[in-house]
């Protein structure tokens, strides 16, 4: 069975290694976008858990549609599911533009070459694809000699240096002069704080020749297959890890009951002092529901409106000591509200 597309699709990629800013960016355009449009967002996580599609849909309207595929980079798994989720998607919301968000060690070029297969002529409209950079980490060898990063990089019709109120002094410059030095002069460049990408910058068309941007009508194929990791059942223990390792990086996931209560307290105590490159979090706490963000050793929440239930990310460059995190993490969970009901 296919779907039938009047009109190919804008599509934008977003993407940034590690902390850059994606979801925040994302956020942001969902914010301002125009009232009554239908936008879709793909996104691939690093973890198996997932955690950004339930940060995105509190950001958006009735008028946003997600899908997610968790677990590396969605282009490398076997089992198609890049496109079994971008098909599924574009067939249930038949949106007015499409930002696709891959992990940030995900391979953009991969991605790249998958969307602009024969099948998505007339399906897809390829836009800017934008890249965030912290350009704090311009001066560090890990980043700038890894392939990933400089990848991100090298595909940017447009790249943004985010988190400028952090800067010290000349990080933009330094960053432009990179830039330069891989050839890509002619690349514009934008600095901005909270990861707040301005709509036009999404308009520009892609450098790559596309021939999906034609404006004939095209069809999706609606493909079956299961995306989600997370989609198990919890076991009778009320919780469930999941654990990945990918280009040096090692990521370890939690998922627990959602009666669980946390302390907010001891949990906050607890995430500052990980020394980890990412953790990413929902969680039911005593406080209400609460996102965690780390990145760069700096540890932020923010109050969520409502979580499902509680989610826990962490991203390492070395392999962790998962069972002695997990013990760390139950002795911070408060209660269950099934038995505060008896």
């Amino acid at each position: 069975m296919k779907t039938v597309i009047a009109h190919p699709v804008p599509t934008n990629i977003i993407t940034g290694f590690l902390g850059a800013g994606k979801t925040t960016a994302i956020l942001s355009l969902l914010r301002d976008k125009t009232t009554n449009q239908r936008w879709a967002v793909l996104v691939n996580e690093f973890g198996e858990i997932g955690i950004d599609a339930s940060l995105l849909a509190g950001g958006g309207d009735g008028e946003l549609f997600i899908r997610e595929v968790p677990g590396g980079c969605m282009c490398c798994a076997v089992g198609l599911p890049m496109q079994v989720a971008l098909n599924q998607l574009i067939s249930a919301a038949r949106p007015d533009r499409l930002l696709i968000e891959p992990t940030g060690l995900g391979h953009p070029k991969e991605i790249i070459k998958v969307l602009l297969q024969p099948e998505y002529r007339g399906v897809l409209d390829m836009r800017a694809v934008v890249t965030l950079v912290d350009a704090r980490k311009i001066v560090d060898e890990r980043y700038t000699r890894h392939e990933t990063f400089r990848q991100q990089l090298e595909v940017a019709d447009c790249v943004v240096a985010n988190k400028r109120d952090l800067y010290a002094g000349d990080e933009v410059v330094r960053l432009r002069r990179f830039l330069d030095g891989m050839g890509l002069g002619a690349t514009p460049l934008h600095a901005v704080d909270q990861a707040a990408l301005k709509h036009e910058w999404l308009e520009t068309s892609s450098h790559r020749t596309v021939g999906s941007s034609d404006s004939a009508a095209g069809c999706v194929p609606i493909l079956n297959g299961t995306i989600h990791a997370s989609e198990e059942p919890l076991p009778e223990r009320g919780y469930l890890r999941k654990t990945h390792e990918q280009d040096g990086f090692f990521s370890s996931g939690w998922i627990f009951h959602p009666t669980w209560v946390f302390d907010h307290e001891r949990l906050y105590g607890l995430l500052s002092g990980i020394g980890v490159e990412r953790i990413k979090a929902m969680v039911i706490t005593n406080r209400g529901s609460v996102g965690f963000n780390l990145a760069d050793g700096v540890l932020t929440g923010m109050t969520l409106e409502d979580a499902a239930d509680s989610r826990i990310e962490v991203i390492a460059s070395a392999p962790l000591d998962v069972d002695a995190l997990e013990r760390q993490l139950l002795d911070c969970v408060r209660g269950d509200l099934r038995e505060q009901g008896r």
